[in-house]
């Protein structure tokens, strides 16, 4: 059994990872209103993937017999000024998701909570490639700013941005 406390912080991130899944299919139902049907690609991939990380979490506190308690979700901001804006606040975000589930490993560690720790490796590496993607996508959007067919490109090739379902969900029923 989990710590109340361990099981009060995951229930919160299934909220936050709810949230931010809110945030990216109002990002790109943004750009996709302002004609970046690639970028909007982009961010409704984002979208499905806050929503694996829900699950999974969902998906551990119920093998742990533990509740699951949603709870409401925040508003969300739902226009941006221009697309880099979109992906500097994006990194902004996840770094705030990075200390989230630092946190988490954080509490885990101090119950001595080894299953829980193990599983969070997980987030712990997922967040990383999270932060690095953002940084990625403010870099390419800084390198064709200005620059419309440079963005045009940008934007076909965001389109083939593919979904993947998380992993630890690939060996779970749905």
């Amino acid at each position: 059994m989990l710590s109340e406390k361990l099981q009060a912080a995951i229930n919160d991130q299934i909220n936050a990872e709810l949230w931010s899944a809110y945030l990216y299919l109002a990002m790109s139902l943004d750009a996709e209103a302002k004609g970046y049907k690639g970028v909007a690609n982009w961010f409704y991939v984002q979208w499905l993937e806050e929503q694996d990380h829900a699950r999974i979490f969902m998906n551990y506190l119920n093998s742990r017999d533990c509740k699951v308690e949603l709870q409401p979700i925040a508003e969300v901001r739902t226009e941006w000024t221009s697309v880099l804006e979109m992906f500097q606040e994006t990194l902004r975000h996840e770094k705030i998701v990075t200390a989230r589930i630092n946190n988490l490993a954080a509490i885990a560690a101090e119950d001595k909570d080894f299953a829980s720790s193990n599983m969070l490796v997980w987030f712990i590496n997922e967040q990383v490639e999270e932060e690095e993607s953002a940084r990625d996508m403010i870099f390419a959007t800084e390198a064709v700013e200005g620059n419309k067919y440079g963005m045009y490109q940008l934007d076909k090739e965001l389109a083939t941005r593919t979904y993947t379902q998380a992993s630890p969900l690939a060996t779970t029923a749905e």
